[in-house]
């Protein structure tokens, strides 16, 4: 195992701590210790069965683990629900995609803004003074910021059940980025897309991480290892709910017990031939 480099205090902006999660007799996450960076690009991978989904789960809030803590902006969050880790900053996308396929692409988008509306029931029901400058800011900054970033203008007013699977992801990822969260978690985003879509899927991440007005720091997962290494300033590694290692991506890539968790042991004995 690994460790990972000496990290300043005031650059983390997540930390998991011992982090433990048991399914009956499963051992799903065992002992975890993590820590993403501010403004880094940091991705998790690990075969089937590795744990990285349950581990996603535990930072967003859809699991309580069994033991150990969660830190995100150096408060521990293990008690908070999803909702509630939302307002604090952190957004995420799902493996499958979870869109309001009746709804338009705008609408859809839309309902990722709603922890930053103020105003109340009564201005809102007459959608006068501080609902209406609300509405108009919004809207502006989810044309200006997420529409154009995502390329998907033409298709802002069609009902998002009826567009092909590629531009439903990219729907999904502009309602997580409606939040203007810190940290986007991003569960295995390019799975189902065609190589032009991961290419294009690869550039929004990155474009997302560096040109956005705020730099937001994004938790991968992910199967690509081409993207994977291409994109991340660290790779945290698990296997069967151990942590192998955390570290730079070419270190990731070349290590032993990370190729043996991918290939097995006698594939391993081969590539060394």
């Amino acid at each position: 195992m690994v460790a990972a480099d000496e990290i300043k205090e005031g650059d983390v902006l997540l930390e998991l701590e011992d982090v433990h999660m048991t399914f009956g007799k499963v051992q799903a996450l065992i002992g975890v210790n993590l820590k993403i960076r501010k403004g880094e690009i940091h991705s998790v991978i690990g075969p089937n069965g590795a744990g990285k989904t349950v581990m996603m789960n535990c930072i967003n809030g859809l699991y309580q683990p069994q033991q150990g803590n969660i830190h995100f902006k150096n408060q521990r969050i293990n008690h908070l629900k999803p909702y509630e880790r939302a307002d604090l900053g952190m957004a995420r996308t799902f493996q499958k995609v979870e869109v309001f396929g009746g709804l338009t692409v705008l609408d859809n988008i839309r309902l990722g803004r709603h922890v930053h509306f103020r105003s109340g029931i009564l201005s809102g029901a007459a959608y006068l003074g501080k609902t209406k400058r609300e509405e108009i800011e919004h809207r502006t900054f989810i044309e200006e910021q997420i529409i154009d970033l995502l390329e998907i203008q033409h298709i802002r007013s069609k009902p998002v059940g009826m567009l092909p699977y590629g531009l439903q992801k990219r729907v999904e990822l502009g309602r997580a980025l409606a939040l203007e969260p810190e940290l986007l978690i991003l569960d295995e985003p390019l799975a189902g897309l065609n190589l032009e879509e991961v290419e294009d899927m690869a550039r929004f991440i990155l474009d997302v991480n560096q040109e956005m007005h705020w730099r937001v720091t994004c938790l991968l997962v992910e199967h690509d290892m081409g993207v994977v290494m291409d994109l991340s300033d660290r790779v945290f590694v698990l296997n069967f709910g151990y942590m192998i290692m955390d570290g730079k991506p070419e270190d990731v890539q070349n290590n032993p017990e990370v190729i043996k968790a991918y290939l097995g042991e006698e594939d391993l004995y081969a590539t060394r031939a």
